[in-house]
């Protein structure tokens, strides 16, 4: 009978160099896993072996009691499933975001939308940033430059907890062989993320368009009804085309842009509150500059009436009135807007991570020490 030998294959697993996806925690996985090696016979001498690696779990009878958690309140927040803080974060961030620069957002509309409302015949087509200002606190008094905000902050909460969890899908999706996310992957990533949940959203930002510039409304619901009967459930989709390509690129170049500013600098500085704000400012300012003409149509295909059928038409339509000045009415209030929006939103997110991540720590910290305690009790 021959001999037998043994072979050792060696299959390279690159997980086990990178963090687990969708986790911004830089140690590789073999650091914060449980390996081992598991050997199998069966009469004869081993044959096979298996090297496995798998998640460390905590064992709930070492979890933290309560006066341990009331000393140490941080670890509270490890006990709020992950998913849930950071949709809570999002969706309170987000609020907060679109009430305090909802003046900004409304004199951009009424910028924007001024020469299709008035009439192809008017003398005057396009109005500036102060005499927006003007008219709506002269015809609409101080509540005029929140109105349409409820719409607003109603649609940002879906929006934003749609926008991150689908980021986090698309990440892994478009992540390469090696499980590196690539400037294409982490572009294509944002892009999808941004259509997902605009096409969820839109009909709320529909009702925002039409609650903030057609008079005659007073409620969402008067908006809805009166778009059912008159327009059809059509309308609640009108310039949906633009606004896919409009927010494709700019989620995409927002995020990237953010998250590559930010690995780019040292360590020490990553996780900064200022950074955070100075590289949400540029990405956001960036990403607007690019992307603002696709916003002009899209406020102009959904207005009620419009004479634009495609994004082609409507382009070509502002420009043949306004010239290329007209692609970017309402740009100064929108970037003045945009700067603490995108800041409040992405900084408060970055901050809710590096607190979960905080709380975890403590509350494994917390279990370790009372499994060791345990151990030593039985010893």
């Amino acid at each position: 009978m021959p001999e037998e030998r043994a072979v050792i294959s060696w299959c390279k697993v690159p997980a086990l160099n990178s963090p687990p996806y969708g986790s911004d925690d830089p140690q590789p996985l073999w650091k914060n896993k449980t390996s081992s090696l598991s050997l199998t016979r069966s009469g004869n001498p081993c044959k096979f072996a298996c090297v496995s690696v798998e998640e460390r779990k905590l064992d709930k009878d070492f979890f933290p009691s309560a006066p341990q958690l009331l000393k140490h309140p941080l670890a509270i927040v490890a006990l709020v499933p992950k998913d849930a803080a950071l949709f809570l974060a999002g969706a309170i961030a987000g609020a907060a975001a679109k009430t305090v620069t909802a003046p900004l957002d409304r004199i951009k509309i009424l910028m924007q939308t001024h020469g299709v409302r008035v009439g192809q015949e008017s003398a005057k087509k396009a109005i500036n940033f102060i005499e927006a200002v003007t008219v709506i606190g002269k015809e609409e008094g101080i509540r005029g430059y929140w109105k349409g905000n409820l719409p607003q902050v109603i649609r940002v909460i879906p929006y934003s907890a749609v926008q991150l969890l689908a980021y986090e899908i698309y990440k892994k999706l478009f992540r390469g062989k090696d499980g590196e996310l690539s400037v294409v992957g982490r572009l294509a990533a944002g892009a999808c993320a941004g259509m997902t949940s605009t096409f969820v959203t839109y009909p709320l930002d529909v009702l925002r368009l039409r609650l903030a510039v057609e008079p005659g409304y007073r409620t969402m619901s008067q908006v809805a009804l009166s778009m059912l009967r008159e327009e059809g459930l059509a309308s609640f989709y009108h310039g949906l085309g633009p606004s896919l390509i409009g927010i494709a690129p700019y989620i995409a170049v927002n995020f990237c842009v953010f998250d590559l500013l930010k690995k780019s600098l040292p360590e020490k500085y990553q996780k900064r509150t200022e950074t955070s704000l100075i590289t949400a400012v540029l990405s956001a300012s960036l990403a607007t500059l690019t992307c603002y003409p696709l916003d002009t149509v899209r406020r102009q295909m959904q207005l009620k009436g419009t004479p634009y059928k495609t994004v082609l038409e409507a382009l070509s339509g502002i420009m043949a009135r306004e010239g290329v000045i007209g692609l970017y009415r309402g740009f100064i209030p929108n970037a003045l807007k945009t700067l603490p929006n995108s800041s409040i939103r992405l900084t408060t997110y970055d901050t809710i991570k590096r607190v979960i991540a905080a709380s975890e720590k403590e509350f494994q910290t917390m279990t370790e020490e009372n499994r060791q305690k345990h151990n030593q009790a039985n010893k």
